[in-house]
């Protein structure tokens, strides 16, 4: 008969017995918390708590202000399901910013099952972002996200690496990520980035610019078309890049005819 192995408490190292191995800590460690807080430590969770109804405001006014479909307080609250996966979000952050164990993973494994919405509460997520339809969004440990972020369904801000260290994306202030696409690993999306559906983007991306494709490709603010795109991000009328291309060179292409029929017509 195979001996199963015993595990350690992963707060304080103790030797787990076989009741407490699914949970990965000792009894003290698993309801323990500091009830003797110092005056700072007080402060600084009284201040996350006060951040927390400041995102909360600001998380569902950004619904009204993204979506025209938005009607009513109560609508939003109960049918957004992205709504409600960062409103959890919030709390779960907080309860891991105080090192509770279990609590945390638990809150985004139940916004999960009831949103789609996969948020990992060790993110770092700043206020006015929003999650339009939001099925399919996963967003990784380490993920920084600034002010001002709207991201639609099935994105992905997804790690490559399997150590213990930033290994997800960081995206600054004012930023659309559409549908489907994913940003992966410990890249930097620069302000005023519009990122198209179903792009996939592994490096750094510079501020003011709009990236489509796969692998995403910069399309930098050139020209007033470019410019329009940035701040409109009109989804039915992305740049296409690989088309540019092409146009440039059937462009070329006929140029070089032409000036080779006129050679042969001297001759």
């Amino acid at each position: 008969m195979v001996q199963k192995k015993k595990l350690n408490c992963i707060e304080c190292g103790m030797k787990l017995g076989d009741k407490e191995n699914c949970v990965n800590y000792c009894p003290d460690c698993f309801i323990g918390v500091d009830l003797h807080l110092s005056e700072s430590s007080k402060e600084h969770i009284f201040g996350d708590i006060e951040q927390i109804m400041h995102y909360f405001i600001s998380d569902v006014t950004s619904a009204f202000e993204k979506d025209p479909a938005a009607k009513s307080l109560m609508e939003v609250l109960t049918s957004y399901p992205g709504i409600q996966a960062v409103l959890i979000y919030r709390v779960a952050h907080f309860f891991w910013g105080v090192n509770l164990p279990f609590v945390p993973r638990y809150l985004s494994s139940i916004a999960r099952q009831l949103t789609g919405i996969d948020i990992h509460p060790g993110a770092k997520i700043g206020g006015n972002f929003f999650i339009d339809h939001g099925q399919g969004v996963v967003i990784g440990e380490t993920t920084e996200i600034g002010d001002n972020v709207t991201i639609y369904q099935g994105v992905t801000l997804g790690g490559t690496s399997l150590e213990n260290k930033k290994r997800h994306p960081t995206l600054k202030n004012d930023i659309i990520v559409g549908a489907g696409a994913k940003i992966l690993g410990p890249v930097v999306i620069g302000n005023n980035v519009r990122i198209g559906a179903n792009s996939v983007v592994n490096k750094n991306i510079p501020d003011n610019s709009v990236v489509v494709g796969v692998p995403g490709r910069i399309i930098s603010e050139s020209n007033e078309n470019i410019t329009r795109e940035i701040h409109q991000f009109e989804h039915g009328n992305l740049p296409d890049p690989v088309q540019r291309v092409i146009e440039r060179m059937e462009s070329r292409i006929a140029s070089l005819e032409k000036q080779l029929k006129e050679t042969s017509k001297t001759e």
